[in-house]
């Protein structure tokens, strides 16, 4: 069987199988069929529906006064629901748009603030601040009794209201 079927079949030739005339046509064009098949036509006779059964279809295909506003109100509702959600996407766009202008614009003007400290900075001469106090301004350095330690607060900054104690204590606490 297996020698047979590698065998292929001279030109144009056909092979017919079994008892219900199917054929297998060899090659690549399939000829048509000499006549076209006929369709069936079912005729059935339509069954009888009671007057019952046709006055509920005829019920089903009308619709009352009363389903018609509930439906034209849940569709304006729904077209209402659908506007705002558009306005609403469409102006957080708008923010976020803003948003991210704004967030550029500051960081130009971190980056230039930066810049310019950098450069007020840079600027300072210490050693002609100090030139320029002691001789044109006539300052000092203070002596050593003119100095007062005191101990300080846990702030980082104090604000003086009065005079600074002699004994240097500005505050104290309870516990110890």
């Amino acid at each position: 069987m297996y020698m047979a079927a590698r065998r292929a079949p001279a030109a144009g030739r056909q092979r017919y199988r079994g008892a219900a005339g199917q054929m297998y046509v060899y090659g690549n064009a399939v000829p048509k069929p000499e006549q076209t098949p006929v369709r069936r036509r079912e005729d059935r006779p339509k069954k009888k529906v009671s007057r019952q059964v046709q006055r509920n279809r005829k019920k089903a295909l009308c619709m009352n006064p009363g389903y018609v506003v509930f439906l034209s109100a849940a569709a304006i509702l729904a077209l209402i629901i659908c506007v705002n959600y558009v306005k609403l996407q469409s102006r957080l766009t708008s923010y976020s748009k803003n948003i991210a202008g704004l967030q550029a614009e500051l960081a130009n003007m971190r980056e230039e603030n930066h810049t310019k400290y950098n450069a007020v900075m840079d600027s300072v001469n210490l050693e002609e601040i100090r030139e320029k106090a002691q001789e044109e301004l006539g300052m000092v350095y203070a002596s050593p009794e003119q100095v007062i330690e005191y101990q300080r607060p846990s702030a980082d900054y104090v604000k003086q209201y009065e005079n600074i104690p002699e004994d240097g204590v500005l505050a104290q606490s309870d516990k110890k």
